[in-house]
């Protein structure tokens, strides 16, 4: 096995081992926020020893993570809105309190112990170690295999640290074995797209943490007491999920091909 193959797979175990540390630690204390950083807290001691800032993209902070909130926010507005409009999804009553309550909260949890150490380690380091040897379609096919292997990796680090506290899974506790694979695939290729869209790691970071908010509002919204929640007419209404997912991944094609276009342009000027 290549060396670069090496350093890449490096970016999975490191965030495995960030998880699997989470959910020790989450057996000992008695709220989510301590688990959620130290998740965040052991990817970064790391990964960040080997990347420059630059190399893993925490470039642009502001601009790439607003980009990434609003792609995928209005590609989640659009497909959701048009089930909505069909009469596939209905929604409950509005409590403005315990909605804030809910963003604020699962803004800081989610993105400590998913959206800010993931893209560290798998769009940050283990998409740059691939994409210093590979073109990028194989660079991200081999960073989205190696997102799927971090379930399996986090629940064996937590078996070993704690081993009452969880079974051996490839996938987390009460996911299907079949269809999550699936949807993480697409995610891995939407986070990608949204790197790539921008050259910032904060596009990719807004987007993981915007798809876990409106997936928690859609889905879980009766049982996290999100504080407005939405009924679906049957399961198949879950397929709009991996729609708006694939709406956000052309946004982002459309973007870095207008940015690559950009630069293309400036770079012949600057030669006339």
């Amino acid at each position: 096995m290549p060396r670069v193959w090496l350093r890449a797979a490096f970016g999975a175990v490191a965030m495995g081992v960030a998880l699997g540390c989470a959910g020790a630690v989450s057996d000992l204390v008695g709220n989510r926020y301590v688990p959620a950083a130290v998740c965040a807290l052991v990817a970064v001691l790391l990964i960040r020893p080997y990347r420059r800032r630059t190399e893993l993209g925490l470039v642009d902070a502001l601009r790439g993570f607003v980009t990434g909130v609003v792609v995928t926010g209005g590609s989640a507005v659009l497909v959701l809105g048009a089930g909505t409009l069909a009469g596939w999804i209905s929604w409950g009553r509005l409590h403005l309190g315990d909605l804030l309550v809910f963003l604020i909260t699962n803004a800081v949890i989610a993105t400590l112990l998913e959206a800010f150490p993931e893209e560290i380690s798998l769009r940050g380091h283990t998409w740059t170690a691939l994409r210093s040897r590979y073109r990028g379609a194989i660079a991200a096919i081999g960073t989205t295999l190696l997102f799927l292997v971090v379930p399996g990796l986090s629940s064996l680090v937590q078996l070993i640290l704690r081993p009452s506290s969880t079974e051996l899974s490839l996938v987390p506790a009460g996911q299907d074995p079949v269809t999550y694979p699936i949807l993480l695939t697409l995610f891995g290729f939407t986070l990608i797209a949204a790197r790539q869209a921008t050259g910032s790691l904060w596009t990719s970071i807004g987007t993981h943490l915007t798809f876990l908010t409106v997936n928690r509002l859609t889905i879980d919204g009766a049982t996290r007491d999100t504080g407005w929640s939405a009924d679906l007419a049957s399961p198949d209404v879950l397929l709009l999920i991996p729609g708006y997912l694939l709406l956000a991944a052309i946004a982002y094609r459309i973007l870095g091909t207008a940015r690559y276009r950009a630069r293309l342009s400036g770079s012949r000027r600057s030669m006339a």
